[in-house]
């Protein structure tokens, strides 16, 4: 199945030669590679295009990016990809082979990768664990995570909620409804710099009380501001 690879970017001119570097081997795999630019200021979709890979451009807010990406992505299948992430080799393989049907069982029609956090300090390794645990219990993914899906379903579930902070829960929530997530234990990496710079435990404690704030009911728009 045709895989859709959809990339939100702003202003990532420091880490686009890595990005773009680790995107080559999966276009020439024949995945489809999308970048899309909120209006960057650096450069960044320059360097894209030059480097020979499709850019949209969009208003800036990632679930909008996202959101402008799938409308025009060909794939079966959609995966959303932060710019400070890296996928597991053979990524195109592992997620086809998820959402591929089995004798006698109901296949998952989306699902997200397990995640490690690369960076300095060993509480990476705690914080990326309780990620991963905490997404196989509750169903929800981050954005961190990979999150692929078929396109048919995710348009269908209306895409991402277009709201600052919190869109991939709310996409996690929709998607549940239709089937649970396929959890692919190859990890991707991400990187820890917005732990280490908030300082790793800060981090966590912000972020739990974010979510249990938008759980009660809170909105995006205020916990956005918060997190700020």
């Amino acid at each position: 199945m045709k895989l859709s690879v959809i990339v939100p970017m702003l202003n990532e001119s420091a880490v686009l030669p890595d990005l773009l570097g680790h995107l080559l081997p999966l276009q020439r795999a024949g995945c489809e590679v999308l970048l899309v630019d909120g209006g960057s200021t650096d450069g960044s979709a320059h360097m894209a295009r030059v480097a020979g890979f499709s850019v949209i451009d969009s208003a800036a807010g990632r679930a909008k990016q996202m959101n402008v990406g799938a409308r025009q992505a060909r794939g079966e299948v959609l995966l959303f990809l932060h710019a400070d992430t890296r996928l597991p080799d053979g990524a195109e393989r592992l997620v086809s082979r998820a959402l591929s049907p089995s004798v006698g069982q109901v296949p998952p029609v989306w699902g997200r990768f397990d995640v490690r956090i690369s960076g300095q300090s060993p509480w990476l390794k705690v914080v990326a664990r309780m990620m991963n645990l905490r997404s196989r219990l509750s169903g929800i993914a981050t954005g961190d995570q990979a999150i692929f899906v078929r396109r048919t379903v995710f348009q269908a579930c209306g895409g991402f909620p277009e709201q600052p902070l919190m869109e991939d829960i709310e996409i996690c929530k929709r998607l549940k409804r239709r089937t649970p997530p396929a959890c692919l234990q190859d990890p991707v990496i991400t990187s820890g710099r917005r732990w280490e710079n908030r300082g790793v435990w800060r981090t966590i404690l912000l972020m739990w009380r974010l979510r249990l704030a938008y759980w009660l009911g809170a909105s995006a728009e205020s916990i956005a501001r918060a997190y700020r």
